[in-house]
């Protein structure tokens, strides 16, 4: 597997999976209505450094991005967010774009790096923290899970 920074031809490679993950109401608190041309917006804004998994075949099937969340004197905690495609969990992409960016941020000059907003029902969850993350609290029933009906929203936290 190749991960790299995304080139802004490998939008239309990121959308079909971006697209699912979001519709599906299981993982984002972004609106699963997003247009394409929104959802763009969102995941390749100027200012983010994205990247993208490639397989051996050279399809794109993870992506991820890192980014200030904060600004001004506390712009050195870092945000992120992962997508893997749905027909390729379990394959260890999201690890290996997880430890990707922890190391990026790293060698960028974050000092920590903050999850908003983790579904507490998301099986990464037990990857986050098998990666040295924490659980800082909980927002309860913030998120209308498809499935679950009402769950809470972790904030999560891992010094780099």
């Amino acid at each position: 597997m190749l991960i790299r920074e995304a080139a802004a031809d490998d939008w239309p490679r990121i959308w079909p999976f971006w697209h699912r993950i979001v519709a599906a109401r299981e993982t984002y608190a972004w609106d699963p209505d997003t247009s394409e041309e929104a959802a763009r917006a969102l995941w390749m804004a100027p200012g983010k450094r994205v990247y993208v998994a490639e397989d051996d075949t050279g399809a794109v099937v993870g992506s991820a991005f890192v980014t200030p969340n904060y600004g001004g004197p506390a712009a050195r905690i870092a945000n992120a967010g992962f997508m893997v495609d749905p027909e390729r969990s379990g394959r260890g992409i999201g690890r290996a774009l997880a430890e990707h960016i922890l190391a990026a941020a790293k060698a960028d000059g974050y000092r920590g790096m903050v999850f908003n907003a983790v579904v507490e029902t998301n099986p990464a969850v037990k990857l986050w923290t098998s990666l040295g993350f924490t659980i800082l609290g909980t927002v309860p029933d913030a998120y209308e899970h498809a499935r679950h009906g009402l769950v809470g929203l972790h904030i999560m936290y891992r010094a780099l």
